[in-house]
């Protein structure tokens, strides 16, 4: 369903003329589950790597840092992140380099920001699942960061996000306790904190959800 692939997207639109900018968040922003506003390609490049986007929109002609120079510096970050540059039909020749970045797709402008909508609905299927399907019908969602049981939001805390979120990053892996402690606490925490901290998480979900590599640390059963 469109609704339902494009509202597990990121947007992020690097666009330093403000009509611009607010015409889009108005017409398809809310299509998206988060669609955040850059003014120049500085901004939009230390927003993307705060948000990690699934996609950017920008404009080319941009103070500070140009949306070419910025796509840039995005693609050797990540590769596979797909970019779509809104250009002025002057700037058609900015778009040879464009291709050469390896941007997804331009739009002239002027353009109907429906035509955008849909371009983006084609792409969403190929942005990767943000569901994570875990053990005994739990299933992670790595866009809202949210647990469910059969479709039933299952309430977590901060920490406990953040160390299912630990977790999910390399699901072969095995995460020991020093890790957990760095990642959770900002200050020194016992042994004993943490193995409380997993037996509290183990209540609210299932034993058998996270298991005890003895020696080694946590995983989680996929």
């Amino acid at each position: 369903m469109k609704n339902k692939a494009l509202k597990e997207l990121k947007v992020l639109l690097v666009e330093d003329e403000e009509n611009i900018s607010r015409l889009l968040k108005d017409a398809i922003g809310d299509s998206f589950h988060s669609f955040i506003v850059a003014s120049d390609g500085v901004e939009g490049r230390e927003l993307f790597l705060k948000i990690k986007p699934d996609i950017v929109i920008t404009d080319i002609m941009m103070p500070r840092l140009s949306g070419l120079d910025m796509a840039k510096e995005l693609k050797q970050i990540n590769s596979d992140i797909p970019i779509i540059i809104l250009s002025a039909f002057s700037e058609k020749e900015k778009l040879f380099d464009a291709i050469d970045i390896g941007v997804t797709k331009y739009f002239l402008k002027p353009f109907d920001p429906d035509e955008l909508l849909d371009y983006i609905n084609g792409l969403a299927p190929k942005l990767g699942n943000k569901h994570v399907e875990l053990s005994e019908d739990f299933v992670f969602n790595k866009t809202t960061n949210s647990l469910y049981k059969n479709d039933r939001f299952v309430p977590l805390s901060k920490n406990e996000i953040k160390f299912l979120s630990l977790l999910l990053e390399d699901v072969n892996s095995v995460i020991d306790d020093n890790i957990i402690k760095e990642t959770l606490w900002t200050s020194d925490v016992s042994d004993e904190r943490v193995r409380t901290f997993i037996r509290r998480i183990r209540a609210k979900t299932s034993k058998n959800l996270i298991k005890n590599v003895k020696g080694f640390g946590y995983r989680l059963e996929v």
